[in-house]
């Protein structure tokens, strides 16, 4: 097995249906640009309310990806 070297960035996904969403939404992105990402940690649930209802979800990530040998 080799040893690895991980770097965190930090993503914000946001939705207006739920956070999971939000949290999806941020990875498939992240992705796209992305290589080897491997694990994520949220950090902060927030939203945006409106009319005493949610409007929107926001979630603070810290996304982890492998460094390339």
């Amino acid at each position: 097995m080799n040893d690895h070297v991980y770097k965190k960035v930090e993503l914000i996904g946001s939705s207006k249906t739920s956070v999971t969403d939000a949290i999806e939404k941020a990875l498939s992105r992240a992705s796209k640009t992305m290589r080897n990402l491997e694990w994520f940690e949220v950090d902060q649930i927030r939203g945006h309310i409106k009319d005493g209802a949610v409007a929107h979800y926001q979630v603070v990530m810290k996304v982890g990806f492998r460094i390339d040998d």
